[in-house]
């Protein structure tokens, strides 16, 4: 289904085929009357997401929930399901150390309203099956990419490193973590600030181990960000964000006991496959991201949760 027949089913009529304004799926800008719009794909089964992102836009969270309309909003066509949001204008990240800080608070202050059930019946996330298998494929595209751009790597390492996650999974997943309701994918492209930053995507949300979205913000919070910094956070930069952070949320004995092995998990779900992508290689900026990942992976001791 092309994109001009998307907008018709919500009663959006274009002479053109609409251009994306975002490389990787289809978002399409429009403006109608006084309104500007968004349109984007969502969650299959929209209807918890709503309840959830309406939830939170109740309690004071700025995210983005489906404007009304005549026809139905969200609504499935053809196989996906596409939703449409208002457009918010702002100023994106670019690393200050205020823009930090903020973007910390705002997870804290999503984690602090998570009821403590899956009260909306969010997806819950259960990925602790990889593979070693998984793991070899995945290196030795990664080591292809990295010597295509004469990047520096040590695949022996990265595969020893990631299969001793492998074997830590099923711990990870008895170990009874504390899990929250979040919009997930917390990361800088997906914040506008208005000052105060702007949540504009949340349709990732899902029922999750609470530091494992607190370790996904860690590693690829400056994903595919052109205005962001070309690393993961600093360690001080790492410090303002929890900085902001803690003031919604107090972590638990527990969850500090298994921050290490939730950022090894993260990398390995997160991290791993994104490097295996070729895509995102062909960016300076993001190869340069990659290289402080691996860096974090071999020695993540700056970046404790307390």
């Amino acid at each position: 289904m092309t994109g001009k027949e998307v907008l018709e089913k919500f009663g959006f009529y274009m002479e053109n085929e609409p251009v994306s304004i975002y490389p990787f799926s289809p978002v399409y800008r429009i403006q109608t009357g006084d309104q500007n719009l968004v349109v984007k794909r969502t969650q299959k089964r929209p209807q918890p997401l709503v309840n959830y992102t309406t939830y939170l836009y109740k309690e004071g969270i700025k995210v983005v929930v489906p404007v009304k309309l005549k026809m139905d909003n969200p609504q499935t066509i053809g196989e996906e399901t596409f939703v449409v949001y208002p457009f918010i204008s702002g100023t994106v990240y670019t690393g200050k150390d205020n823009e930090i800080y903020e973007a910390g608070k705002l997870l804290g202050n999503i984690h602090r309203l998570s009821p403590a059930e899956n009260e909306f019946q969010l997806g819950v996330y259960d990925v602790y099956d990889f593979t070693i298998d998984e793991v070899v494929e995945s290196v030795e595209d990664i080591e292809k990419h990295a010597k295509y751009n004469n990047f520096k790597l040590n695949p022996e390492l990265l595969q020893e490193r990631l299969t001793q996650i492998v074997s830590r999974q099923e711990d990870l997943q008895r170990a009874g973590l504390p899990m929250v309701m979040t919009p997930h994918d917390f990361k800088a492209n997906n914040l506008i600030y208005t000052p105060d930053p702007y949540l504009i995507d949340p349709d990732n949300a899902v029922w999750i181990p609470r530091i494992f979205d607190l370790a996904l913000a860690l590693l690829l919070f400056h994903n595919e960000m052109k205005t962001a910094p070309d690393q993961v956070f600093t360690p001080k930069q790492w410090a303002q964000f929890l900085k902001g952070y803690k003031e919604y949320v107090n972590l638990s004995a527990l969850e500090l006991r298994y921050w290490e092995r939730a950022m090894e998990h993260v990398f390995l779900d997160e991290v791993m496959w994104l490097m295996a992508e070729v895509e995102d290689w062909e960016r300076v900026s993001q190869r340069k991201l990659f290289a402080s990942l691996l860096a974090l992976l071999e020695d993540n001791s700056a970046y404790k949760l307390g």
